[in-house]
């Protein structure tokens, strides 16, 4: 018997007689190609997702983060939140995840990341509503794919932004043969200001930090060009990066077919870009314990593939200190996930702050902004 596709299973009313005419069965084409984009839409895409305590704990177990204003209630009142915040990552991820049916699940490679702002905490209860514009369109010499850049933001159930970011993807193309002439890239920002920073209302110093985190360093006992190893690695399992891909509901298949993947140039599944940055969040708790909040990133760049069985370090380079008042300051870090210990590695990592070519052991430069008192 030939199983039918979804939306063609026999309804009530249908006829068994159907059922004998395999021939009718059709596959269901899901995805956009490139040249299904047009420059100015604006999508909406499906499926809010109202986010649990329980997404929290899924959380947490698949990266063992140890930041305490997401694990402990008391911290977090003593931050200045109403109640415990979410990770801004899972808030990330659950958004972009909402945005992969519609932008990047004919993806080839996601290609980078650019003035992502974490406009207000995201709380347990709350929903996100996420839409994208298609702010670029650049066909690629070869003519088999195009890179499509859009603007997305997430909203909650009162229609307040609680986060918007830019990203470009290489789309691959449905007709190699005629070209689109889309050429269209967008001014992207290179990097977030401290003062454009968003802070969620009432964030403060907590007086009794060093007795949550175990440490008592501040912004200011940083130098800039400083390198941080932030120690351990973190082994990942087929069964981690594909839960943790299930739960941001992320459907793109490069990292769930593995029969559709042995065809590719990779031969097997890749995992989420997005789930080495939550490993390298984790690991860098060693070292940056007392930072408050993720701001916002700069930039992101998924350098090299990353795979099941790989072992991920985490080495850091600090690059601005700023203050922003209240008793707090802004340190812009640049973070990188290593594919095994980085040893002599370290001393080359300020000069790869600034360098677009990155050795193959790296698989991730992350540039962001921390909150510290």
């Amino acid at each position: 018997m030939v199983e039918l596709s979804a939306h063609c299973r026999m309804s009530s009313n249908s006829h068994a007689s159907d059922l004998q005419h395999p021939h009718k069965a059709t596959t269901v084409t899901i995805g956009r190609f490139f040249e299904d984009f047009q420059l100015g839409e604006r999508i909406q895409h499906a499926t809010p997702r109202t986010l649990t305590e329980g997404d929290a704990a899924q959380y947490l177990a698949l990266y063992g983060s140890r930041f305490a204003q997401y694990c402990a209630a008391p911290y977090a009142t003593a931050c200045g939140f109403a109640k415990t915040p979410l990770d801004p990552l899972l808030v990330f991820h659950v958004a972009f995840g909402k945005t992969v049916p519609d932008v990047s699940l004919n993806a080839v490679a996601n290609l980078g990341y650019a003035d992502v702002r974490f406009l207000q905490p995201v709380f347990a209860g709350n929903t996100l509503f996420v839409d994208s514009e298609v702010i670029g369109l650049k066909e690629n010499s070869n003519g088999k794919t195009g890179v499509v850049y859009v603007q997305s933001r997430a909203q909650n159930q009162h229609g307040e932004p609680v986060l918007q970011w830019q990203r470009w993807v290489m789309v691959h193309k449905r007709d190699h043969k005629t070209p689109t002439e889309h050429n269209s890239v967008p001014t992207v920002k290179a990097a977030l200001t401290a003062s454009e920073l968003p802070l969620p209302q009432g964030l403060h110093a907590p007086a009794e930090q060093n007795y949550y985190t175990g440490s008592s360093t501040v912004a200011w006992d940083y130098r800039i060009g400083s390198v941080i190893n932030h120690g351990g690695g973190i082994t990942i399992g087929d069964s981690d990066h594909m839960m943790a891909t299930r739960l941001y509901q992320n459907n793109a298949r490069v990292h769930f077919d593995a029969a559709y993947m042995q065809q590719q140039p990779a031969g097997k599944r890749l995992v989420y870009g997005g789930h080495i940055i939550s490993l390298v969040q984790a690991l860098s708790y060693n070292g940056f314990e007392n930072a408050l909040w993720l701001a916002g990133f700069n930039g992101g760049v998924h350098a090299n593939p990353s795979f099941a069985g790989d072992t991920i370090y985490a080495a850091s380079v600090v690059t601005d200190v700023q203050k922003l008042g209240n008793g707090l300051s802004a340190l812009r870090v640049v973070s990188f996930g290593i594919k095994g210990e980085p040893g002599e590695l370290l001393a080359s990592l300020p000069a790869l702050t600034e360098s677009a070519s990155l050795p193959s052991t790296i698989v991730l430069k992350w540039d962001y902004w921390l909150v510290l008192p």
